[in-house]
Parts: structure tokens; sequence; C-alpha cells
């Protein structure tokens, strides 16, 4: 179990992902939650995880689950998917997941920045919504995405680390400056 403001996490075993390119202090995507690396091992890495991102997050506690893993783009890369930053914004709850697609439950907070044709982040893979009814929106997955993430093994009920389109984030911002 994680304690105390921030924890190491446990070791995050990676073979199949290169770190050859990894060091102390780059940041790595585990399961939609940006997380420091704080030391490299024969098998992975560890990072360090801040009570904040506890507070906001499911499935970082979970012994041997599989998770989704990205590093950081280097700017200067190209973009291959949304703007994201692997901060987690709240938890949802997937309602379906039937013939490639998802259905979850937002939390009320994060429904006015989901929006039809923008995107969103569940565990760290970014989808594009296709549509949205209050708290609860839908995203098709493709056969590609269904096999090389963790989202295939969702279930109805299972709880999902979300994080909101960026942009909406900063225009919410600076109109409640300029409303003030």
């Amino acid at each position: 179990m994680i304690q105390g403001p921030h924890a190491i996490f446990p070791e995050i075993e990676s073979a199949a992902f290169d770190l050859s390119d990894v060091a102390v202090g780059d940041s790595i995507c585990v399961q939609g939650a940006c997380l420091t690396v704080t030391a490299l091992t024969r098998k992975g890495f560890t990072a360090d995880v801040s009570a904040e991102t506890r507070s906001v997050t499911a499935g970082l506690d979970r012994a041997g689950a599989l998770v989704n893993l990205e590093k950081s783009l280097a700017l200067g890369e190209r973009l291959g998917g949304h703007l994201v930053a692997g901060h987690v914004d709240g938890v949802g709850e997937v309602l379906a997941l039937a013939d490639g697609a998802l259905r979850v439950r937002a939390p009320r907070e994060l429904a006015r920045y989901i929006a039809r044709k923008g995107s969103i982040c569940v565990d760290g893979v970014s989808l594009t919504v296709n549509r949205v009814d209050a708290e609860v929106f839908d995203a098709y997955l493709i056969p590609h995405t269904l096999e090389v993430t963790t989202l295939a093994r969702l279930a109805a009920g299972a709880r999902v680390n979300l994080e909101v389109d960026l942009i909406a984030r900063y225009v919410d911002r600076l109109m409640a400056t300029r409303e003030a």
C-alpha cells in the first residue's frame, strides 16, 4: 500500500517497453497518470506518487495489474494524437464495452469538458468522443487500440482514469476569470 504525502511506487515491470532513452527524473505516463521516474531497475522503473495523484486515480494500487505506459512527447517530435498532459482529472465508471464501443460515466464536474468529436484520455489512452449525453460518453475503439492497450479488458463497473481535453480546461479557466 502506498503511504504518506508522496510515496515510491512499487516497481513497474516493463520488459516490452524500451527504457534505453529514459533517465531518472523523466516522466512516464502510467495508466494515464504522469509519474516521475525515481529509479531504473533491472526489470523496469519506480516512480513517486503524490497524494493528489492517489486522490484522483484508480488502478495505481493493484499489484500485478497490466497498465498502459507512454513516454512524454519531446518538443519537435511528430504529434500523432491529441494534446494530453498525463494529469488525471478524475475517475469514471465503465458502463459497457461491446463491439469496440466504450461507454463511460464521467464525474459530473468533468462532464462539462467532454464534447462530441473532442478528445478524452481513458487510462492514458487518448480517444475521440463520439457521443455525449450528460455525464455519459461513448468512444469507439479501433482493433489496433484494443490490441495494444489494456482497454479490451474493461468490463461494466470498472473504474478508469480520465483526463479531459487540455484546451477545454484552459478555456473554462479564462472564461471564469473574465466573468469575475
